[in-house]
């Protein structure tokens, strides 16, 4: 029994050092003309700068409530579970891959009762009915001599990996879209603010109309335009608490609570650190789509490897261990152990080109998974260049409309004291008036746009980031 035991390890020793050819490409990451850095002009001259972007890139707005809703959307937010089930499920397959290279051992038994013919030439020899008790191991193993089980473990850890990437991908989008959501709540409060100070200058206005026209200074026509505005205003209040309800319910869909927030003027947000100029294109790396789309492409790679080694035997070591025995009390007895070892080889012949054509399916889907990293790429660089471009001239806008709306509540101070001293008609007040309120909500937008990029920022380069980082992988083989 020994001696069986050390020829089958001798055997499979030296076959397993003979399995070292695998099939199929090595991955190699396809080289991509980029710019080495994104456009020097992109961002803001004044914006303060990070060389470092922290995981949680949210807490830079230095919100709790909104750090609050993040952490309530990671908790409980239905893709992001899925996504880890997704994960889980990768993990297994991976799991179940790797398992292929290690050897089956199973258990068997069995017990038969026989009788044979006595007739003609057929006599019993012995008993008859005759008890035929088994009770043994068996054993199996492959041999990767193609390297087929080595490719479908590669392209199983990419999988993996893709799940993993893929998940990253589901939270970066699910951390936006909280923070776009939030921010545009807190435009929505601050035009709502402007409104109700709006309001209680159109009902001033209205008074004073009222008054002048009752003390028969001015027609009843002044009266009626203070109406108007007042009403314009009470309408544009009731859309503006429309659409913030709207988006509340926006945030539960997000982390499956029911959300309602305080009102809360959206310029008491800061503007976060940026990262600074010059940034280089290989922080594309780090975007988790992009890393995705390469493991994608690296399992693509390894199935034509897998595809290409079921062209070649398929061979396997045997062996079993084990008694046999009339009697059940003695099938494990040294008299009754049976043994068998050997080799099995499974080579195909003919197929009708089955597996040719698997592996030109493998090669045709190596070639889609290459161009998706691709346009991966390209749209990732396209992403944060739009981003940057964006920010820049958001910041410049919000400047602007803050100028303009200092400049149009000086206006409508002059309108008002005029007409209340009788130099000016309502028409200028009312002329004033809207133009302060539109300059007014459209300052809160522009802060609103400006805030939004930044976020567009930080989810285009992947969310947190390191300026001198090594770009690898982050799980270990």
């Amino acid at each position: 029994m020994k001696a069986m035991i050390k020829k089958v390890s001798v055997m499979g020793v030296s076959m397993a050092l003979t399995a070292c050819m695998l099939m199929g490409p090595d991955y190699q990451r396809p080289e991509l003309a980029l710019p080495e850095t994104y456009g020097t002009n992109a961002l803001p001259e004044d914006s303060n700068t990070l060389k470092e972007v922290p995981d949680q890139w949210w807490t830079l707005y230095q919100d709790p409530t909104l750090n609050a809703l993040v952490d309530k959307a990671f908790k409980n937010n239905s893709s992001i579970k899925a996504a880890v089930a997704r994960i889980e499920e990768a993990d297994a397959q991976m799991r179940e891959a790797g398992a292929a290279l290690l050897p089956t051992l199973d258990a068997e038994g069995s017990g038969t009762r026989r009788r044979s013919t006595e007739s003609g030439n057929f006599p019993p020899f012995g008993d008859n009915p005759t008890n035929t008790y088994q009770l043994g191991l068996r054993s199996s193993v492959e041999l990767d001599f193609w390297g087929k089980v080595g490719r479908a473990k590669e392209a199983a850890r990419a999988n993996y990996l893709a799940t993993r990437f893929a998940k990253e991908t589901v939270q970066l989008s699910t951390e936006s879209l909280v923070v776009t959501s939030y921010l545009t709540i807190r435009s929505l409060d601050s035009q709502l603010i402007n409104v109700k100070e709006n309001l209680k200058v159109s009902e001033e206005s209205l008074a004073l109309a009222k008054r002048r026209e009752e003390g028969g200074v001015v027609s009843i026509l002044d009266v009626q335009q203070a109406s108007l505005v007042r009403d314009n205003l009470l309408l544009e209040e009731q859309e503006l608490l429309r659409t913030r309800a709207l988006t509340e319910h926006v945030l539960n869909i997000l982390t499956l609570e029911e959300i309602h927030l305080d009102q809360t003027n959206l310029t008491s947000l800061p503007m976060p650190p940026l990262p600074p100029l010059g940034l280089p294109s290989a922080i594309l790396e780090n975007r988790p789509d992009v890393r995705e789309a390469e493991q994608n492409m690296i399992a693509a790679n390894a199935n034509i490897g897998v595809a290409k080694a079921a062209l070649y035997p398929s061979i396997s070591l045997t062996g079993s261990l084990g008694g046999e025995s009339v009697e059940l009390s003695d099938v494990l007895k040294s008299a009754a152990r049976i043994w068998s070892y050997g080799l099995s080889l499974d080579l195909p012949i003919f197929n009708g080109g089955a597996l040719r054509s698997r592996v030109d399916q493998a090669s045709a889907r190596q070639k889609q998974a290459l161009q998706t990293y691709v346009g991966a790429v390209a749209g990732a660089f396209k992403e944060v260049n739009d981003a940057l471009v964006n920010l820049r001239r958001y910041k410049a806008i919000e400047a602007i409309a803050d100028s303009k709306q200092k400049t149009t509540q000086s206006m409508l101070d002059v309108a008002q004291n005029r007409y209340k001293a009788g130099y000016s008609s309502y028409l200028d007040v009312l002329e004033a008036q809207r133009s302060h309120i539109a300059a007014s909500q459209g300052f809160v937008q522009s802060r609103q746009n400006t805030l939004t990029a930044t976020v567009d920022l930080f989810k285009s380069l992947g969310g947190g980031w390191q300026q001198d980082e090594q770009l690898e992988t982050v799980v270990a083989e």
